[in-house]
C-alpha cells in the first residue's frame, strides 16, 4: 500500500515539514534508506544520517532542529519512536490473516474452539482444552489436556503448553517457547542419586503478555507460576517453578529466575540478569547486563549492577578504583622496598 506524507501525518497527528505530497510504500533503516520508503530518527547518535538518507520521509520528534539541508520531507510528532510504533501496527494488521482450523491438526473431541479461531497443520490440541475467538495457532504446536486460552491471543510454531496451564487474552508465545515444563526438582539420596519430586502445579499468564522464542516457563511444584498481565520476557529466558513476575515488568534475552523468586510491578532486567531463588525484588527497579542478585530487595525505584548487584552510582566508583588496582599495587610496592630499606638501616 501507498501513503502520502500529508496521509501519515494526519494519522499520526504530525506536522508535514517539505514536500506533503511525496508518498512511501515501505520502511528502511535511517542509514540504509532508498526512495519511495519512510524511515525515522528518535536516537540522536544516527543524526548524522538524516542529512545523507535516501528515504523519502523522515519522522523526527518535535523537538528535532536540523543543523544542515535536509534533503527528505520531515513529519514531526510529539514521538517518533512511539509513531513508528502505530505505523507498524497498522502494516501487520493490514498482511493477510491465515484462517481456518486444518484437517491435518489434531483437536481431542472434548476440545472447545470458539469461532474465528485459527489451527495450522500438525497442531495438537488435548482433551479438554478451551480456545477463545480469533486465537491463531501455527503448525507443530502442542496444547496439552485442560488448557485454556483466552482470546486474540497467537501462538507460533513449534510452542508447547504442558496441561493444566493458563493464557490469558492477546498472548503472544514466539515459536519454540515451553510452558509448563517441570521445575527442577530433585531430592539428594543416601547413595549420592537423586529422587525426582513430582511437579503438580501450572503456569498462569495474565493479559497482554509477550514471551520470546525458545524461553522456557517451569510450572509450580504445587500452585502456580504466575506471569502476570503486560510482562515482556525475551527470548531464551527461563522462569523456574513457582516464580512470580510483576505488572508490566520486561527482561531481556538469557535471564534467569530461580524458583519461588518473587519480582514486582514495572521492573526492567537487562540481558543475563541473574535471580537467585525464595527472594523478593521491589517494584520499578532497573538491572544492568550480568547483575547477578543473591538477596531481596526492599526498596523501589533503584538501579542496580554487578555481582552482587549494587547501586549503578556506587558500581562506577568500583569500576574506576578496580582500573587504577595496577597502579596502586605499583605503589604498595614501593612502599614496602622503603620500609624494607628502613628497616635495615634501623637495625644497623
Amino acid at each position: 500500500m501507498e501513503f502520502s506524507a500529508q496521509q501519515i501525518a494526519d494519522f499520526l497527528k504530525g506536522t508535514v515539514v517539505g514536500d506533503s505530497s511525496v508518498k512511501v510504500n515501505n520502511l528502511s533503516k535511517i542509514e540504509a534508506g532508498i526512495p519511495g520508503t519512510l524511515t525515522f530518527l528518535a536516537n540522536p547518535k544516527y543524526e548524522q544520517y538524516i542529512y545523507t538518507t535516501k528515504a523519502s520521509v523522515v519522522l523526527v520528534n518535535n523537538t528535532f532542529e536540523p543543523q544542515e539541508k535536509i534533503n527528505a520531507t520531515l513529519i514531526k510528532v510529539d514521538d517518533a519512536y512511539k509513531s513508528l510504533s502505530l505505523l507498524l501496527n497498522l502494516v501487520e494488521q493490514t498482511k493477510p490473516q491465515p484462517k481456518g482450523i486444518s484437517e491435518l491438526a489434531y483437536i481431542a473431541s472434548s476440545a472447545k474452539i470458539e469461532e474465528n479461531v485459527y489451527i495450522a497443520p500438525f497442531s495438537y490440541i488435548g482433551e479438554n482444552a478451551e480456545i477463545k475467538s480469533n486465537t491463531k495457532i501455527y503448525p507443530h504446536t502442542f496444547i496439552g489436556n485442560n488448557v485454556k486460552i483466552g482470546e486474540k491471543t497467537t501462538i507460533y510454531a513449534g510452542v508447547k503448553i504442558y496441561e493444566n496451564c493458563k493464557i490469558g487474552n492477546n498472548v503472544i508465545l514466539h515459536a519454540g517457547s515451553v510452558i509448563g515444563s517441570d521445575g527442577f526438582g530433585f531430592a539428594p539420596e543416601a547413595d549420592g542419586s537423586y529422587s525426582k519430586i513430582p511437579q503438580i502445579g501450572n503456569v498462569i499468564i495474565e493479559d497482554n503478555v509477550e514471551i520470546g522464542a525458545n524461553a522456557t516457563i517451569d510450572c509450580a511444584t504445587m500452585g502456580s507460576t504466575i506471569i502476570h498481565k503486560g510482562v515482556k520476557i525475551d527470548n531464551l529466558v527461563h522462569l523456574a517453578h513457582n516464580v512470580e513476575i510483576g505488572e508490566n515488568t520486561a527482561m531481556a534475552a538469557q535471564c534467569g529466575i530461580a524458583g519461588s523468586t518473587k519480582i514486582g510491578k514495572n521492573c526492567i532486567l537487562a540481558g543475563q540478569v541473574g535471580i537467585a531463588g525464595h527472594i523478593n525484588i521491589a517494584d520499578r527497579n532497573i538491572f544492568g547486563a550480568q547483575s547477578g542478585i543473591p538477596n531481596s530487595i526492599k526498596t523501589t525505584d533503584q538501579t542496580y549492577m554487578g555481582y552482587p548487584a549494587i547501586p549503578v552510582n556506587k558500581f562506577r566508583r568500583v569500576a574506576i578504583s578496580q582500573q587504577k588496582l595496577p597502579e596502586i599495587l605499583r605503589e604498595v610496592q614501593m612502599l614496602r622496598k622503603e620500609l624494607d630499606i628502613l628497616k635495615n638501616k634501623l637495625e644497623k
